[in-house]
C-alpha cells in the first residue's frame, strides 16, 4: 500500500479545474484528511501485530466484535461488518480453525450460529485494543474531560444513527459511547 510521505514533498490541494486551493468553501478538507490519517495510524498499530498471525483487518473486526459481544449471531455480525457472507466465511473459518473463536448452536434455535471468543482470541483482542487505547490516550492527554466528551460526541455523531445494526444499538443504548467503559 502506498502512503503519502510529507517529509519528502508537500502536497498542495487542487480544485476541480486543476488550480491550487479549494473552490468549494463548505468542504471540510481539514477533517476529511485528519480522519484519513487518524484511521490509517489507528488501524496501522494493530495491522503490524495482525500481520505476524497472517491476519488482516477483517480478522480484527470479527474477533473484536465476537469478544465484545459473546454469543453474537453470525447474521448480526454480517450486518455489523457490512461484508459479504463469502468474505466473512473465509475469515471466520480461519479464526475457527486456528482457535481464536468457537461457534455454537443457539439454545432455542439450533440453526443459529453463535460466536464466542476463546481465551486465545480474547488475548489477541486485548493486545490490539491496548495498542489502540494507548494511541487514544496519547491524543486525549492534552484535553480535559469536557474535551474528551466532545470528541466522544463527535465520533458518535459520525455514526449513522438510523443504522439497523443490533450491536450498534446495544452500544448506543448501553451508554458505552458516552462513558469510559
Amino acid at each position: 500500500m502506498t502512503d503519502i510521505n510529507f517529509k519528502h514533498k508537500v502536497l498542495t490541494p487542487v480544485n476541480a479545474d486543476g488550480g491550487a486551493g479549494s473552490t468549494e468553501p463548505n468542504l471540510r478538507w481539514d477533517f476529511v484528511e485528519l480522519l484519513f490519517f487518524a484511521y490509517r495510524d489507528f488501524v496501522g498499530d494493530a495491522d503490524h501485530v495482525l500481520e505476524a498471525f497472517g491476519f488482516g483487518r477483517a480478522h480484527h473486526r470479527v474477533v473484536h466484535f465476537v469478544t465484545r459481544y459473546p454469543g453474537l449471531k453470525v447474521a448480526d455480525l454480517l450486518n455489523v461488518l457490512r461484508i459479504t457472507k463469502q468474505s466473512l466465511g473465509r475469515v471466520l473459518k480461519q479464526l475457527l480453525d486456528e482457535g481464536y473463536i468457537v461457534q455454537k448452536a443457539g439454545d432455542s434455535d439450533r440453526r443459529q450460529r453463535l460466536l464466542f471468543a476463546t481465551p486465545k482470541g480474547e488475548a489477541l483482542v486485548l493486545k490490539l485494543a491496548g495498542l489502540q487505547t494507548a494511541r487514544i490516550s496519547r491524543a486525549l492527554e492534552a484535553m480535559d474531560p469536557v474535551g474528551a466528551d466532545h470528541v466522544r460526541q463527535f465520533l458518535a455523531g459520525m455514526i449513522d444513527q438510523e443504522d439497523p445494526d443490533k450491536v450498534l444499538d446495544v452500544i448506543l443504548k448501553s451508554g458505552r459511547v458516552r462513558s469510559r467503559s
